[in-house]
């Protein structure tokens, strides 16, 4: 028997907490995991490790994660080499698209694309080829706002400030749990230090909920907001700022900030307190509070981006950190300089050159709101979409009446589907194609540390060697194109492997052979538990990608967008509004099947507020029916004090019960689906994105 040591990052978070991971190798040469802990020399996460890094155990061991091509055949699965799955695939696109249309292919992404650095270089070397319009992510189910925003206000979608968490004086969160999701655009291994830090040294963390979530139950203040009302919320504290001259001058270059001023005037907290649920006394103070806080910091996340005016919500809380004189400051929010800069290595992206075909949503930087989705699939005529290639996701459980989605993907001449398992998704594919497993191939984050709150980098080497006779997904994606282009006779780019990409990436960015740390893939390596290359600094100024290189304070679709939701009818205060929530154990749907994740106390009941369930006459752990425009589902509801009354919450991910589904731990407890509810037309009207929070619900007695 031999034991080694092995270190990397966990990648299935956006935390990427540094891990020490024990192998064995037995007298035949197998080689098994034996322990996986935090890296207590890791430059980043300081030996923190969540729930997520010890399930990398189960994901390799796991008997239902797929580990060879498999074709459907009827309701059965079979096996077939890659050579033959490749040839399948380009035969059936390469018809479908000679009689229907290039875009009647379609593309949806998942959100673990952005977890695998392999997915991140050669996916669009298959998928470029297509040359469909039809392109869908989870981007437009989560953090879409984000980046409309910054390509508006600072040129560039990826441009996004991160809170400066070391720090700040006074942090604000809205719709955000980073206890639960370990960041979530704020790449942040051990969190909640860094939040209690800010408490120890004098500071204050304030929560903005409609419920009292994990990181609400640690702050210094935590305040209800009725789902969907953020902006007005927001609305208010920006007033407040102009209106008592709590502002601070910005030593960055501004434009139209006195148009700002004009527009936001009639906002004021005593006008926005009834849409929001907070009083107007408490806005006024809390403006105040973040105003005189020496460093301060506005973040508003997921729960913000997933409401009709998610987008609206994302520019106010730019604009609050601008006029308070927190933008680009230490202490603040700033823009990360990680060692691979994608921001100077890609243009600024765009927006609503061409919409979709049923419902005119605009996409953004070459995809379409997957809202729309669906529908694409079922409205017969010219475009319609024909087949689907889904990349490491599961729409039908994380996008909007995934009900409507199924439907969608059964009727569909063919479906492609890179993914490790059939899940609820998949499971109407006719080819799956697996890649391999996250211990099994090297890997950098090129996106998370571009959202880091400090500068950071690290390659990780793979722990495991890659089996025979599978392949990487970068592998994948290049077998794909060959096959492609030699039935298309399209021409092929050449390519490398992806850690040669990230070697020049390295090489050209700020911190390589120009610079004083000459970084390189080679000196990376030679760094095991990665590089700490600095604090956050200010730099905003000179990244700027705007054509006047100045920050646009008042693009005309967000002035526009604040007359749409000065217009917009007020709420009917007696409907039960539904909302999502996240668990620390939770991530992606896939998660479920391990048991390390799943064990412990059921977290997929319904939450409501016990005088809720008193006026409908039900009671803590019955069976209930919750109904929405587009469905209805059973669930067992539990009865919190933690929510707000007239708000109920259903997590995402679970539904497991569906036919066909081979998760053999995740279907012995399956949860009730949240996107079984959720609106496909509930948007954000400017984005598109998906309105995921604030749904009208009905609760009544199963």
């Amino acid at each position: 028997m031999s034991k080694t040591l092995h270190h990397r990052a966990c990648h299935l978070c956006e935390a990427i907490c540094g891990l020490t991971i024990q192998t064995e190798a037995d007298a035949a040469g197998q080689v098994q995991i034996v322990s996986i802990k935090g890296d207590a020399e890791d430059s980043f996460s300081r030996g923190h490790i969540c729930p997520k890094a010890v399930a990398l155990q189960d994901i390799q061991s796991d008997p239902d994660r797929l580990r060879q091509p498999m074709r459907r055949i009827g309701s059965e699965w079979q096996a077939l080499g890659w050579d033959e799955a490749f040839n399948l695939v380009a035969e059936r696109l390469t018809d479908i698209q000679a009689r229907h249309g290039q875009n009647a292919v379609a593309v949806y992404q998942g959100n673990p694309s952005v977890h695998n650095y392999g997915l991140m270089t050669h996916s669009n070397y298959f998928l470029g080829l297509l040359k469909t319009r039809n392109r869908f992510s989870a981007t437009s189910v989560d953090q879409l706002p984000h980046h409309l925003t910054s390509h508006l206000m600072y040129g560039h979608g990826l441009l996004i400030p991160i809170p400066d968490i070391d720090h700040t004086d006074f942090m604000l969160i809205l719709g955000g749990n980073p206890l639960a999701s370990n960041g979530s655009i704020m790449t942040v291994p051990d969190v909640e230090k860094r939040l209690k830090a800010i408490q120890r040294r004098g500071g204050k963390l304030v929560v903005v909920d409609p419920r009292r979530s994990e990181t609400a139950a640690i702050a210094d203040q935590h305040l209800f907001v009725r789902p969907g009302e953020d902006a007005a919320l927001l609305c208010g504290l920006l007033n407040t700022l102009f209106d008592e001259g709590l502002t601070r001058a910005s030593h960055l270059p501004v434009s139209d900030l006195d148009a700002v001023r004009s527009a936001i005037a009639g906002f004021t907290a005593e006008a926005m307190s009834a849409r929001c649920g907070v009083p107007a006394a408490t806005i006024r103070q809390l403006a105040r509070d973040f105003a005189s806080a020496d460093k301060a910091v506005c973040y508003g996340r997921m729960g913000v981006s997933t409401q009709a005016f998610g987008t609206l919500c994302q520019w106010l809380v730019q604009l609050i950190n601008l006029v308070s004189g927190n933008l680009d400051r230490v202490g603040g929010v700033l823009c990360t300089e990680p060692a691979v800069d994608i921001v100077a290595a890609t243009s600024g992206g765009h927006f609503n050159r061409w919409q979709s075909r049923v419902s005119g949503l605009p996409e953004y930087s070459g995809e379409l709101p997957v809202a729309a989705l669906a529908e694409e699939m079922l409205t017969p005529g010219e475009g319609q979409i024909r087949a689907l290639v889904t990349v490491a996701g599961n729409p039908v459980l994380s996008t909007p009446n995934g009900r409507q989605l199924e439907q969608g993907l059964g009727g569909l001449e063919f479906m492609l589907s890179l993914d490790f398992y059939i899940n609820e998704t998949s499971r109407f594919a006719d080819l799956i194609l697996p890649p391999t497993g996250p211990l099994e191939h090297d890997h950098y984050d090129t996106t998370f540390n571009a959202f880091a709150v400090r500068n950071v980098t690290r390659f990780n080497e793979a722990v495991l060697v890659k089996p025979e006779g599978t392949l990487h997904d970068w592998e994948i994606f290049v077998g794909l194109a060959k096959a492609f282009a030699a039935h298309t006779g399209a021409e092929l780019k050449p390519t490398m492997a992806p850690e040669q990409m990230i070697d020049m990436g390295l090489r050209f960015g700020p911190y390589g052979d120009k610079s004083a740390h000459k970084l390189s893939l080679a000196a990376l390596r030679e760094q095991p538990h990665g590089l700490d290359l600095g604090p956050l600094k200010a730099n905003l100024a000179a990244r700027l990608k705007t054509a006047n290189k100045t920050i646009e304070a008042a693009p005309a679709l967000l002035l526009a967008d604040l007359q749409r939701f000065a217009d917009a009818p007020a709420g009917n205060p007696e409907q039960l509004l539904l909302i999502g929530r996240r668990h620390v154990r939770s991530n992606n749907s896939w998660m479920h099947n391990y048991h390390r994740l799943v064990k412990g106390k059921p977290r997929h009941q319904l939450l409501m507020h016990p005088d809720d369930l008193v006026a409908r006459g039900l009671a803590d752990g019955q069976r209930v029916c919750v109904r929405s425009r587009v469905g209805s589902l059973e669930v067992e509801v539990a009865s919190s004090s933690d929510m707000m009354p007239g708000v109920v919450s259903l997590p995402h991910g679970w539904g497991h019960g569906r036919q066909g589904v081979q998760l053999a731990i995740a279907r012995a407890q399956p949860g009730a689906s949240a996107n079984d509810l959720t609106d496909e037309r509930q948007l954000d009207a400017l984005s598109g994105n998906a309105a995921l929070n604030g749904v009208p619900v009905e609760v009544l007695s199963a």
